[in-house]
């Protein structure tokens, strides 16, 4: 999926005219916020207002503006039967040509909005982390792989970064608050290390490792002789993508950890906690995980 900036960059190194559509006003029941964006040219699009019978309405608008070389122009669109649709609620959109001062001012935009994303730290490129790497290279988030296997660190999906070193516990203390950590190496004595790194900390959003209620256990006890409160048990995801599913095929993993790992992301970013209750409120959130796990 390309972004914005990119699909763009493209249309006007091609010498093709592209209509910027913007949602300026979202009252009511809208299918996307005010803010919400796509660019249109005669044969392509990117970006969604929305989809459905309103974007198609707002394809259609841009490509005429194209045939006629109009420069601008603004919709208001009442959602309800004249559309075929039942939100009930009213757009207002914005119609622009596309030039570079506008390629400028959407490359700064995403360029801030991708600093402020939420980063995922996968450690390990096996299997499971490559899955990772291809069902979280779509969201919103700056995702990193890490692994110390140089070689597994190519071919990964655009835009996800890659970090090789053995050293994955300096990545978990580097990494900023609010972040996940997803532990699914190729051996157990390292993801044992990354993960208690990770659960030394108290502002990551999620942390989750690969494995069943025996490796639990296992880590529990380990973690402990190495002087882990037990306490800190409670915010560790494991096994990780929940268990209602006993499926071990890698992108099937991947897709249900994706899911996880958004829920967290989401609630850490719209209700972040304050110092003295990130405990408290994740404890709540493990137990739960925990006694799912424990009944599996």
């Amino acid at each position: 999926m390309k972004s914005l900036a990119a699909f763009l960059r493209d249309r006007l190194a091609a010498g093709e005219p592209a209509i910027f559509v913007r949602v300026d006003e979202a009252k009511g029941s809208t299918p996307r916020e005010a803010g919400a964006a796509m660019l249109v040219s005669e044969t392509g699009f990117a970006g969604t207002i929305g989809g459905g019978t309103l974007e198609y309405e707002a394809l259609a608008a841009a490509r005429r503006l194209i045939a006629e070389e109009r420069q601008r122009a603004e919709h208001k669109v009442p959602l309800g039967p004249d559309l075929g649709q039942c939100c009930g609620g009213r757009v207002g959109l914005s119609f622009r040509i596309a030039d570079a001062a506008l390629l400028a001012e959407i490359e700064s935009a995403e360029e801030a909005a991708r600093a402020l994303e939420p980063a995922i730290y996968v450690f390990g490129a096996g299997h499971v982390g490559r899955a990772l790497a291809l069902a979280l290279a779509p969201l919103p988030f700056r995702t990193s792989v890490v692994d110390a296997r140089e070689e597994l660190l190519t071919d990964l999906p655009a835009g996800v970064e890659t970090v090789w070193t053995a050293l994955g516990e300096a990545v978990v203390a580097e990494a900023p608050p609010g972040s996940a950590v997803i532990v699914a190496t190729h051996s157990h004595a390292i993801d044992f290390a990354i993960t208690q790194a990770a659960l030394k900390r108290d502002d990551l959003a999620y942390t989750g490792m690969i494995g069943s209620k025996t490796k639990r256990a296992q880590f529990e006890r380990w973690a402990c002789r190495e002087g882990l409160q037990r306490a800190t048990f409670d915010r560790l995801v494991l096994p990780i993508g929940g268990t209602a599913l006993r499926d071990k095929r890698p992108p099937v993993i991947a897709a249900l950890v994706a899911a996880e790992v958004t829920t967290s992301l989401i609630k850490w970013r719209s209700e972040p906690p304050a110092a003295g209750d990130r405990q408290g409120r994740r404890a709540s959130d493990g137990k739960t995980r925990a006694t799912a796990a424990a009944g599996a």
